[in-house]
């Protein structure tokens, strides 16, 4: 885990809710000190923490945990497989041939 990362996250999006770390400490019931600890990546949130950072900040935890990249990566390939669920098995292997083609020609050209 790269908890410099995720404090960085955390303080984008404070920042972006225009809150001092006070305010944000204060409402999820932890230290300023700790607060900074976190931001700067000097120490591990637990569990509980990191739910409260996110239900104060009104964004998913993943959204604390992984760069957008990577969310938006999971949730395009979360909506692949659920059209894959509604298709027959031939579909299934004529779709795969498709994207095996699609990312041969995709790697030579980027």
């Amino acid at each position: 885990m790269d908890y410099y990362a995720i404090g960085q996250r955390i303080r984008k999006i404070r920042k972006a809710h225009n809150l001092s770390q006070e305010n944000l400490s204060e409402m999820i019931g932890i230290s300023v000190t700790h607060m900074s600890h976190i931001e700067t990546g000097n120490t591990k949130l637990s569990l509980q923490v990191l739910v409260d950072l996110a239900i104060a900040l009104e964004v998913r935890t993943d959204d604390l945990l992984y760069d957008k990249s990577f969310a938006e990566r999971n949730t395009a390939i979360e909506a692949i497989v659920q059209i894959l669920d509604t298709c027959t098995t031939q579909q299934i292997r004529v779709i795969e041939d498709i994207i095996k083609a699609t990312k041969t020609s995709l790697s030579q050209h980027f």
